[in-house]
C-alpha cells in the first residue's frame, strides 16, 4: 500500500505508526489492511453471509457497507454495489500486478479494503461491485448494528 503520504488522498483521521498498527491487529490483518495484500478467494467468513447489519473496518470500526448492499457475485469474496455512505470509503488508482484497477479504502484510517469494478453485468442499481476482503471487515448484525 502506499504510504498515508499520498496527497492525493485526504490525510486519514486515524494515523497509527506500523508497530501500532501491528499491536492492534492480527498478522493476517495487517497484510490486509495494511500491506494491501488479498486473502485467499471463498476462504472469507463474509463471502456468504446473508446475516442483516452492517459492516465496519476491522482495523478503526468505521461502517463501512451494510448488508442490504450486498450481493452474491460468486467471485470469492464479500461483494457490495455501493457503501453505506459515500463517504465511508475513498478510491484509488492501482497500477499494481499488471493490471488496471481501483483500490478501495476505509476513508478512516486509509486501511486497504478491496478493489472496486463496473460495466460487469451484475443486476445491481450501481452496475459496480466492491469487492471486499473478508478480513477487513466485521460484521455488527442488526440487533446490535445501533451501536
Amino acid at each position: 500500500m502506499s504510504s498515508d503520504s499520498d496527497t492525493s488522498l485526504p490525510a486519514p483521521k486515524i494515523q497509527l505508526t506500523p508497530q501500532e498498527w501491528k499491536a492492534r491487529l492480527s498478522p493476517e490483518e495487517y497484510a490486509v489492511l495494511r500491506q494491501a495484500g488479498t486473502e485467499r478467494a471463498f476462504t472469507g467468513e463474509y463471502t456468504d453471509t446473508e446475516t442483516e447489519g452492517v459492516y465496519a473496518c476491522r482495523a478503526c470500526g468505521a461502517e463501512l457497507f451494510r448488508s442490504t448492499e450486498k450481493f452474491h457475485s460468486h467471485c470469492g469474496w464479500p461483494s457490495f454495489f455501493d457503501p453505506a455512505k459515500s463517504e465511508a470509503v475513498l478510491l484509488r488508482e492501482d497500477n499494481s500486478l499488471g493490471m488496471r484497477r481501483v483500490e478501495v479504502l476505509c476513508a478512516n484510517c486509509h486501511s486497504h479494503l478491496g478493489h472496486v469494478f463496473e460495466g460487469e453485468g451484475y443486476p445491481t442499481p450501481t452496475d459496480k461491485r466492491y469487492c471486499i476482503n473478508s478480513i477487513a471487515l466485521r460484521l455488527h448484525p442488526s440487533d446490535d448494528a445501533s451501536r
